[in-house]
């Protein structure tokens, strides 16, 4: 694999997709902090929630009593003279595919950070947790198209490559089209896989595709919201523009029930997307740009271990 920082060039020599020195020490920033949580308390959830493929067959031994009889290996018990068992573990390794929204409104950023930048730095946790825990991880970002699909691998280097490419892919499309990613995953994913997809969610027509991923995979929402979408400030009149269709609207945010109206109908969306991917088979993890990521992601791990069944 070709390294994913071009080396130092002579002067006057063209550098194509070399990166400037502060966008690189952007990039090893979140390195090193992914790379400390997975580390500290984050690889053990990760672990514990998203699992291997199924079993494997590992060995035969001597049948104790409490065993399943349908584990007998009758091949074996005729030539040993007495029933054995067959044994089997977990198949360990895991594709891990992060599918990740780039569309207008993910530009969006009130806060120290949009929810695009927001959105790779949880990428980039996810990425060295499975890349730590020997898993391979992939990429997949899109707007109302495949923008750039990057194959699963399981070197930190790969890791670093995901980073780059969430941080500074420039994409073309401007609105969303979630289907579309997802029926992408469906085609290209050969084996059944752990789906985290990454976005805001503003698109009305995905559930057939992430129903059909989620019976084929599992399949886990992370929604990013900014906290101007949840409240307007009073601010005066506001000319607010839709990110992706460019529809514009004037708002006067001085009027206290446009506010409250503006706010119940974030709620009321909210609560809409949730029982909607509920409702699907995908469990979501509602996060905010204005809040820490890893604590959320830690309880969600957290509860999920709790219900879901050891193999």
């Amino acid at each position: 694999m070709p390294p994913f920082f071009p080396r130092r060039r002579a002067a006057g020599a063209k550098s194509e997709g070399a990166i400037p020195p502060e966008a690189l020490r952007r990039v090893r920033r979140i390195e090193v902090r992914a790379r400390r949580l997975v580390g500290s308390r984050f690889l053990g959830e990760y672990r514990s929630v998203f699992r291997g493929r199924g079993i494997e067959f590992s060995e035969v031994r001597e049948y104790q009593p409490g065993d399943d009889v349908r584990l007998i290996d009758w091949n074996v018990t005729a030539r040993m003279g007495a029933p054995y068992v067959k044994k089997y573990v977990e198949e360990r390794e895991l594709t891990a595919a992060l599918a990740v929204d780039l569309s207008a409104s993910t530009a969006l950023g009130t806060q120290a950070r949009t929810k695009r930048a927001y959105a790779a730095e949880v990428a980039a946790l996810l990425a060295f947790a499975a890349v730590a825990n020997n898993d391979r991880a992939g990429l997949l970002l899109f707007t109302d198209r495949i923008e750039r699909f990057v194959p699963p691998a399981k070197s930190p280097r790969h890791a670093l490559r995901m980073v780059r490419d969430l941080l500074y892919y420039e994409p073309e499309g401007a609105s969303t089209d979630i289907a579309g990613a997802l029926t992408f995953l469906n085609r290209t994913l050969a084996r059944r896989s752990a789906i985290v997809l990454i976005s805001d969610f503003i698109d009305p027509g995905f559930d057939h595709a992430l129903r059909v991923a989620a019976r084929r995979n599992d399949v886990v929402a992370i929604t990013i919201t900014d906290p101007r979408e949840l409240e307007l400030p009073d601010v005066g009149l506001l000319e607010g523009r839709d990110a992706e269709t460019g529809a514009r609207a004037l708002i006067d945010t001085s009027d206290a029930e446009t506010r409250r109206r503006y706010a119940e109908r974030a709620r009321a969306l909210a609560a809409e997307r949730r029982k909607r991917l509920a409702g699907l088979g995908v469990e979501e993890v509602a996060l905010r740009t204005d809040q820490d990521y890893v604590a959320p992601l830690v309880r969600f791990m957290e509860r999920r271990a709790r219900v879901t069944p050891r193999t």
